[in-house]
């Protein structure tokens, strides 16, 4: 018999054929349904701040590299341009370019760089962006504007809410879907005033209402999350625990009726449906919580940390000051991941760990 010599060598033993930037590449094809849906409902000031956005994320990443003596890769340059997009579609369009240059450049610099750079960054950096412009510049983004078409029916007929009617003169004040729920319930409006106000399911399917540049069409950020779960860059875990938490926390809790002009919950009668399309949950779900780099490893913790993800949402838009809380649950959850990897991962066979 022939003598063969059998090589021992450390894990992994197998290796996938993909790489860190054609990882990167098909999370930007799988977002560009998205972003021809954001120029399609909000014309060139999409344009303007995807544009600003992710050369903003680019030239930082290049300089980020150059201080600290590395070379540019492609990995690192494609990661650069998801991250501008993925903070572009989570603002607002009448943001000023301004707003979104410094929105990635702090995601790029501080969320990502100082933490190591790429695979080592504990907070997802367009999330970080997005809260840094948030709280710095909470004017510009809570000035939200209707769709092109929103416009162009309201020009045709007479508005019905005072908020309508000043959408119509400036084209900036503007309460979103969420927002309208939000401000009802602290007015203390009757249920039946604040549904007649909200859009139907369909147009908050397709896309056709006021928010974030990126995340109101869950249709084309359903294309671009059928796309990366084709190509196996995510698992649907976290997607389905985050939006299935969510659709059944808010069912139970959701149910707001007026009693005596004051709120009251009632039990199992929300609407579920309303907020896994309204704001951006389908966004978060599929683009932002499922980051390789800061998301669980495990099944396991994969459904643990999009449960989490649901919950904390469904809180802040339910009990919150603010109407929506998809960037602040990701991104508290984003802290949990090493915890949740600890307790989620398998036991070596005989290995005692704890001890």
């Amino acid at each position: 018999m022939e003598n063969r010599l059998l090589v021992v060598s450390s894990s992994p033993h197998f290796r996938a054929k993909g790489s860190t930037a054609r990882i990167m590449c098909d999370v930007i094809v799988a977002l560009l349904p998205a972003a021809v849906g954001g120029w399609i409902f909000f014309r060139n000031r999409a344009l303007v701040v995807i544009a600003a956005s992710v050369a903003a994320a680019v030239l930082t990443e290049l300089l980020m590299l150059r201080m600290r003596k590395r070379k540019a890769t492609a990995a690192d340059l494609t990661s650069a341009v998801v991250t501008g997009i993925l903070l572009a579609f989570c603002v607002t369009a009448t943001l000023p370019w301004w707003g979104a240059v410094l929105g990635s450049a702090f995601g790029i610099a501080i969320a990502k760089h100082c933490f190591g750079g790429l695979g080592f960054n504990i907070f997802n950096p367009a999330l970080a962006g997005r809260i840094f412009v948030m709280h710095a510049y909470i004017v510009q983004m809570t000035l939200w504007s209707p769709t092109y078409y929103e416009k162009q029916e309201r020009e045709k007929s007479p508005a019905v809410h005072p908020e309508e009617a000043t959408a119509q003169v400036d084209g900036e004040t503007y309460a979103t879907p969420l927002g309208k729920v939000k401000e009802g319930v602290q007015q203390k409006r009757p249920i039946e005033e604040i549904e007649r106000s909200l859009p139907s399911y369909w147009r908050l399917f397709v896309g056709n209402v006021g928010g974030c540049l990126g995340e109101t069409s869950a249709l084309l950020l359903l294309v671009g999350a059928a796309y990366l779960l084709m190509r196996r860059v995510i698992s649907i875990y976290i997607p389905l625990a985050f939006l299935g938490s969510l659709a059944l926390l808010t069912w139970v809790f959701g149910g707001i009726h007026m009693v005596a002009g004051e709120p009251r919950m009632y039990l199992f009668h929300g609407d579920p449906l309303f907020h896994v399309l309204a704001g951006g949950a389908v966004l978060g779900a599929f683009f932002m919580a499922t980051d390789m780099v800061t998301s669980p490893m495990t099944p396991k913790g994969m459904l643990i940390f999009g449960f989490g993800c649901g919950a904390i949402t469904t809180i802040i838009r339910l009990w919150g000051g603010y109407p929506e809380g998809v960037s602040y649950s990701i991104f508290l959850m984003n802290i949990c991941v090493p915890l949740i990897d600890r307790f989620t991962m398998p036991k070596l066979f005989g290995a005692n760990f704890g001890k």
